[in-house]
């Protein structure tokens, strides 16, 4: 991995002792339902079942959902809300420089989101929903730094 990229890691544990040291976070319950978390004004619940990278990301939706409020009560906007902290989280969770130093060795889909500590799905909607600025970024730092592959 390339130097300085551990500073970029976002850390949800440590972010939520900070900012909301109030809640609790357990992985002590199978949730229903096929879900992957549930935050509750008591805290949240993560899916025992997960791994680490995908306790990582689902706590990571839950504390947005927690900070952008109540789900809208209507199906389409709910699930418009869902994808906006759905490409939110994979923001957080995926830092561009630490991806440009993933891309360098990797470019296989289970091999990047092992080597960025997160899931597939986290992985996908990171890459789908580059900025056009970032976009380009990568390609030149990919170029750069591997001028074989140009």
């Amino acid at each position: 991995m390339g130097r300085n990229t551990h500073r970029h890691r976002w850390h949800p544990w440590r972010y939520l002792a900070h900012r909301h040291p109030h809640l609790r976070v357990t992985c002590d319950y199978v949730l229903p339902e096929s879900r992957r978390g549930l935050a509750t004004t008591e805290g949240i619940y993560l899916d025992r079942r997960l791994t680490q990278a995908g306790r990582r990301c689902t706590l990571t939706h839950e504390i947005i959902h927690l900070e952008r409020g109540i789900l809208p009560d209507h199906p389409h906007f709910t699930a418009y809300e869902e994808h906006i902290v759905e490409v939110l989280a994979a923001r957080r969770l995926i830092a561009i420089p630490r991806l440009i130093d993933g891309l360098l060795w990797t470019q296989h889909p289970y091999e990047l989101a092992d080597e960025l500590w997160v899931d597939v799905d986290t992985l996908t909607t990171r890459v789908q929903h580059l900025t056009r600025e970032e976009r380009a970024h990568i390609i030149r730092e990919l170029a750069e730094k591997q001028p074989w592959n140009n």
